[in-house]
Order: structure tokens, then sequence, then C-alpha cells
């Protein structure tokens, strides 16, 4: 049978007021009032002043201060719309709570109540587009499929993950990258995404097939454009697509497999990959795409803060690994022939990675040399025919 409870009246505050005031004790007010003792000595407990001991009326003023009424999202109208900016950006709520902590000084709002307020407004009002706001726009959990076969006995000069160097795995040495196709419904269309496991920097290359040949030769293409230092290994799945990784050992760069079923090992790309699928779900058509919006999506990406770089943006901590791994592999000297070789780097890499926008270090640049900040278009930031 199901317990009802019924909160304390003014009136009855008052009687207990008149009788702790002639000496009763807790259990025979308790009795009088037909309560349990534990709820008199509760109210005697919190309500009771220092100074002026237990008032009826300020017992009842504080039992309604601390009614419940809404969550925080619901009550504080500018922090609310604060948090739905960031997440209509595509951020989240993990790095919306971190950022707004960071912009303030102080912790502001915590990610747990930001996804417990999108789903209770998904039950509540039974609209399930509130489920665009989280990070996979999912209303449930998913479910793992079964697994199928694996194409890595095609992969000639397949090296498995297990043999690459132990210092990869602390993500602390730049150079180090992960690769994988974001497949769309329609077929044939793909997009070729390179992670850089320090920076968690994104680039990507919209292709016109997935032949083995073409894709190794728009990844020569884009780590040519790096540093030597920039490249070090870049690890992949066991798909057909990667079959001509060979190309790469030219650049000396050392390429590594993850083992069958096991996408987990490159967690990076597979994360950007599913933070990317806020701005193309599965169903995009890449042939209704513009190239610029194309720029903006990748932009976004790297332009939004995470956790993991203690809330700074992708495109920040990689300007600063380029910028430093520029200057340290430059001549440096004289002063004018070094920035001048700098800058033409910059204008090389920069449209590498879709436009990476309002890169601390290009402002630097664009101060000292007469290099454009605005790149223009090259043949990895369009349509790869």
């Amino acid at each position: 049978m199901g317990r009802t409870y019924k909160q304390l009246s003014l009136d009855e505050r008052c009687e207990i007021a008149r009788l702790s005031a002639s000496g009763s004790s807790i259990r025979q007010i308790a009795a009088a009032l037909d309560r349990q003792a534990s709820t008199i000595s509760r109210d005697l407990k919190r309500n009771r002043g220092a100074t002026v001991g237990y008032k009826p009326t300020y017992a009842q003023q504080q039992m309604k201060a601390r009614r419940w009424s809404g969550v925080r999202l619901t009550r504080e109208h500018d922090l609310r719309r604060a948090v739905l900016e960031r997440l209509g950006q595509g951020w989240s709520p993990e790095q919306v709570a971190g950022r707004l902590a960071r912009e303030l000084g102080r912790k502001v709002i915590s990610y747990e109540t930001i996804y417990r307020f999108i789903y209770a407004q998904i039950r509540r009002t039974n609209d399930f587009t509130w489920r665009r706001y989280l990070p996979r726009s999912k209303s449930k959990r998913g479910i793992r499929g079964k697994r199928g076969g694996s194409p890595a006995s095609f992969i000639e000069g397949r090296v498995s993950l297990a043999e690459r160097p132990l210092h990869v795995d602390n993500r602390r040495i730049p150079g180090r990258w992960e690769a994988d196709l974001m497949m769309f419904s329609k077929y044939g269309q793909a997009i070729l995404t390179v992670h850089e496991r320090t920076s968690r920097v994104l680039f990507g290359i919209r292709l016109a097939s997935k032949v083995a040949v073409g894709v190794a030769r728009h990844l020569a293409r884009l780590f040519a454009t790096l540093p030597k230092c920039l490249r070090q290994t870049v690890t992949f799945d066991n798909g057909t697509e990667f079959a001509c990784h060979l190309a790469l050992h030219s650049l000396s760069m050392e390429t590594f497999f993850c083992d069958p079923h096991s996408p987990w090992q490159k967690g990076g790309i597979e994360n950007a990959i599913g933070r990317m699928r806020r701005f193309m779900p599965r169903k995009t058509d890449l042939d209704r795409l513009p190239t610029r919006r194309f720029r903006r999506m990748i932009a976004a990406y790297n332009n939004t803060p995470r956790k993991c770089l203690d809330f700074r943006t992708p495109a920040e901590v990689f300007s600063d690994v380029l910028h430093f791994e520029c200057e340290s592999t430059s001549r440096p000297s004289p002063g004018r022939l070094h920035i001048t070789t700098l800058s033409r780097f910059a204008a090389r890499v920069i449209p590498v990675y879709s436009h990476l926008a309002r890169l601390s270090w290009n402002a630097k640049l664009s101060s000292n040399s007469t290099t454009s900040s605005h790149c223009e278009p090259c043949d990895l930031c369009t349509v790869s025919t």
C-alpha cells in the first residue's frame, strides 16, 4: 500500500511553536498533531533561527522557498539561451558546460543537467526535434550490429597496430594521424577524413570514388604540404580503400592498421566523424553540397572547444604546433627571410585544412608579410575529380 505525505500547514506550525515554547517534547508534539516524530524534529531543526528560535511564519516561508520550481534551464532564460545557442552550433553539452566555466572562471552548469533538460523536453512535449541538440541526435541508445568479414588479408604490407610505438598512445608528440572514410547513403559518395591525434584537427577531402590509388594520391598530396616532423605515422582501418598505403612510405611515414572489427583502436577519427554527422548526416547528398558550405562545416568542427584540449579549439592547438614546427624547421636568420619562408608555407597549409578561421598565428603573419590571410581555393578544398 502506497504512502502519502502532506506538508505541514501554517496552523500546524503555530501549534508546534506553542507546544515547543511550553516545554513539550518532540514525541508529545508529534502525538498531538498525529505526525511522525521525525517530521517535527526535522522542521524544528532546519527552520529555527539562530537568535529568534522557531517562528511559524518564517518556517512557512522557508518551506515555500525550498519547493522545486522547475529545472534550472527553465527558470534562467539567459542561461538557457546561451546553452541552446551553443548546442545549435554543434557543441556537445560537455563542451558547452566546460567553455562557460572557462569563460566565466567558475562552474556555471553541469553537462548532465543539459542532457536531462533535453531528454525531459522530449518526454514532456513528444517533440523529437529536441534530439538534434544532442551530439548524436539520438533519443535512445543505439544497438551495435553484428560483425561481418574483414578484408585485412587483402592489404599488402599491412602492419598491425600492436607494432606501433607505445609513446604514440600518449598523444604528446604531434605528427601522428588517423584516417578513415565518412560514408553516405548515396552510392559512391564519401569524404576522406584525416585526424591529427595531438591537436584533434580534422582535414576533409571530398572524393569522386574510393579507389585505393586515388585515396593514396590524395593522402600523399595532403601530407606533402606539412613539414617532415609532422609526418610520423598514420593509422587506418582494414578497408580496401587504404590498400595502397605503401605510397606514403615515400614521405617517410609509417602506416599501421587496426585489428579486424576494432575501429575503437583509432577512436580519434571515429569520434570526429561522429561529430561531423551533426553537420552532414548519412542521408546528405554531396552532389548538392556547395564547396563553401563544406568548408564552413570543417571549420566549425575545428573551431569548437574540446574538453581534452582544456576547452581550446583544435584550430588553436594545431596553429600553435604548426607555427612552432615552422619556426623550428626554418632557417633562423636573416629575420626577414625567415618570416617570408614561414608566410609561404602558411599560404600552402591553411587552404589544406579548409580555411580554419581565426587562427591566432595567421594574424601575426599578416602583420609581417604581404601574404593574404584569405587563401584561394585549392584542389584539396574542392571536389576531387
